[in-house]
């Protein structure tokens, strides 16, 4: 356990993970081989645990690549140049507990992400990206 009050975590020196719940993520028509309310959960008990936050979002854009999960740096994560991280294909268990891990290190810019959790890494839709070019 870390020797850093979980108190010391919450708010915006924590990460945020964003969890798409749109048309496709998160949608048991689409994908019912997984259990979309127990990831969230999952998502939900880390960030309890670890001081992280946990949102949902109606549609991130990649509904090719669902479930998309983005984790957002904390304010140290970016100032360490830390990026959003935009994760596709989080479907099960092991990937959802990869990014509760990563989450609870601290997110980009603070802790390296899982390899495997890496290799799903995504761009994000344009839209996205021209955002984020206009808030520096």
């Amino acid at each position: 356990m870390s020797s850093t009050p979980r108190s010391s975590l919450i708010g915006s020196a924590s990460c945020t993970v964003v969890v798409c719940r749109g048309c496709c993520c998160g949608d048991v028509r689409k994908h019912p081989g997984t259990d979309h309310p127990w990831q969230l959960e999952l998502l939900r008990a880390g960030a309890a645990e670890h001081g992280f936050q946990v949102r949902t979002t109606d549609c991130l854009g990649p509904c090719d690549q669902a479930n998309v999960i983005v984790v957002r740096p904390s304010a140290a994560g970016r100032r360490a140049g830390g990026r959003a991280a935009w994760i596709g294909f989080v479907m099960d268990d092991e990937g959802t507990e990869e990014v509760v891990q990563w989450a609870a290190a601290g997110g980009p810019g603070v802790a390296e992400p899982p390899l495997t959790l890496e290799l799903q890494f995504i761009e994000p839709p344009r839209e996205a990206r021209v955002r984020s070019r206009r808030r520096r």
